[in-house]
């Protein structure tokens, strides 16, 4: 298994997620609403901070092959047809911090809106204090479980790591 590191922005999301949109019909936020579904599925996320960090990659986008986990048919809830969802392990590097978590991936072909650009990768870490809009960070994924690459190139990484 290698780790492969791709530049990013944390930029913001629709905030759904955390239940911070005002036109969320969620005010807990659909993460929390999703992490005991994934859990009883074998995927505890409930040490995790219940919304997403959204990274910008661009000009770089992702491309989720195989990821570790993908879930079809939850039913989180009742106002939402079932809905599939892959999970990848990452890392997120801030200020030479490095933070464990994972890749979050409503599949498009079951998501019915909210999409995310295809460069906006999005991320369930712990919470970490102090990250804002416009923060550099450094995201690493297993390159065998998600593909990063720019227009006309086949892959783009900064490093490989053990």
């Amino acid at each position: 298994m290698v780790w492969k590191t791709v530049a990013g922005v944390v930029v913001a999301g629709h905030q759904i997620a955390s239940g911070r949109s005002k036109e969320s019909p969620y005010p807990r936020g659909s993460i929390e609403m999703q992490i005991p579904f994934f859990k009883e599925l074998g995927l505890d996320l409930s040490s995790d901070y219940p919304a997403t960090l959204n990274v910008s990659l661009r000009p770089a986008q992702f491309v989720v092959q195989m990821p570790q986990y993908t879930f079809h048919g939850v039913k989180w809830s009742p106002e939402h047809a079932p809905e599939d969802f892959s999970f990848s392990p990452c890392r997120l590097s801030y200020y030479s911090r490095i933070y464990g978590g994972w890749v979050y991936y409503p599949r498009p072909e079951t998501k019915l809106g909210h999409f995310q650009d295809p460069g906006t990768i999005e991320l369930i870490l712990p919470r970490i204090l102090g990250i804002q809009y416009g923060d550099r960070v450094e995201v690493s994924i297993r390159s065998e479980e998600i593909l990063i690459v720019r227009e006309g190139e086949e892959s783009v990484w900064n490093n490989d790591q053990p």
